[in-house]
């Protein structure tokens, strides 16, 4: 097998999360209690905005971006997992590929989800008489659909690119899971036009929807101020600081990962931060939007209420 020619490869080897075997079954038990907990929480979330009540815009993205946080998890957790106890950590050239595809695709989706969130609070707070028009089913649908194929258009250019580098040298990959910078980093060949293209990316899948989400929430935070009520600003803020604890935290992860995609000195910091990216914020989702949201918390403990007299 020729190493330096990428087409031959049949497989990468993933060097997971820590290379302390004292450290494997720790490391196991605690991703899979925060794996058990995103599933639960977002299935919750789920259910929860399915009630007749919480037939708003609203709880209808709230409810795609769980069903989008469970989806992130499940492409990378497992995979993780089975690699901690085997000795055996390969993956496939094609499920490299695959999880790549993925993971990117559904990243993306995510981001432009959040400026259709952030506009759905802007339109609710800014343009109250207008709502019900402007944000419809058909506009909800739209948006979730345009956040969708702009995601899958995202994707299959990055991963194109990415698997268009002739990799050489160990197939080791230094990271869990297939990832941009990681194997940007077995590349034998000049990176540094693919880097830009990866920085103009980024811009564009995470920039654009925070510029447009900031732009969002400027027209918010000045309507707010014109209320005179305290407790109706605090009342419409509220409903809108969950959005925005999500965003820094996929905003803070996220650009300190991709802008220096090479950089091979802060693999093990990228490492903890996509496990952030990947695997904790997909958890806290449901926990900032429930302990947040009264409406969310009623219908939870009103179904829990219904299963404990069950």
């Amino acid at each position: 097998q020729d190493a330096g020619n990428h087409t031959l490869l049949s497989e990468f080897i993933l060097s997971g999360l820590s290379s302390h075997p004292e450290l494997q079954h720790l490391l196991f038990f605690t991703i899979c209690f925060i794996y058990s907990m995103t599933l639960i929480g977002n299935l919750l979330i789920c259910m929860a905005t399915a009630h007749p009540t919480l037939h708003t815009p609203m709880y209808f993205f709230l409810r795609v971006l769980s069903f989008l946080d469970i989806s992130t998890a499940s492409v990378v957790v497992p995979k993780m997992l089975v690699n901690i106890l085997s000795e055996d950590r390969s993956i496939s050239y094609l499920g490299c590929v695959t999880q790549l595809y993925c993971v990117v695709s559904l990243a993306s989706t995510e981001w432009y989800l959040l400026a259709a969130m952030a506009y759905d609070r802007y339109v609710a707070v800014c343009r109250p008489l207008r709502y019900p028009a402007i944000m419809s089913t058909r506009a909800c649908l739209s948006m979730v659909l345009l956040s969708c194929c702009s995601g899958q258009v995202v994707s299959v250019l990055q991963t194109a690119w990415v698997f268009t580098l002739s990799f050489c040298g160990p197939r080791r990959i230094n990271y869990f899971f297939c990832d941009i910078p990681p194997l940007v980093l077995l590349a034998c060949a000049d990176t540094s036009r693919y880097e830009r293209q990866l920085i103009s990316a980024t811009v564009l899948v995470i920039f654009t929807p925070f510029c447009l989400i900031l732009l969002s929430y400027t027209c918010i935070i000045s309507s707010i101020l014109r209320i005179s009520s305290a407790e109706s600003r605090h009342k419409t803020f509220s409903t809108c600081s969950s959005h925005l604890t999500v965003v820094t935290l996929y905003c803070a992860s996220g650009t300190l990962i991709y802008l220096q995609p090479k950089s091979s000195n802060s693999q093990e910091a990228k490492k903890v931060l996509a496990l952030i990216y990947t695997t904790v914020i997909p958890t806290l989702n449901p926990l900032i939007y429930s302990l947040r949201n009264k409406e969310v918390k009623e219908v939870l403990i009103r179904g829990m209420a219904v299963l404990m007299k069950k």
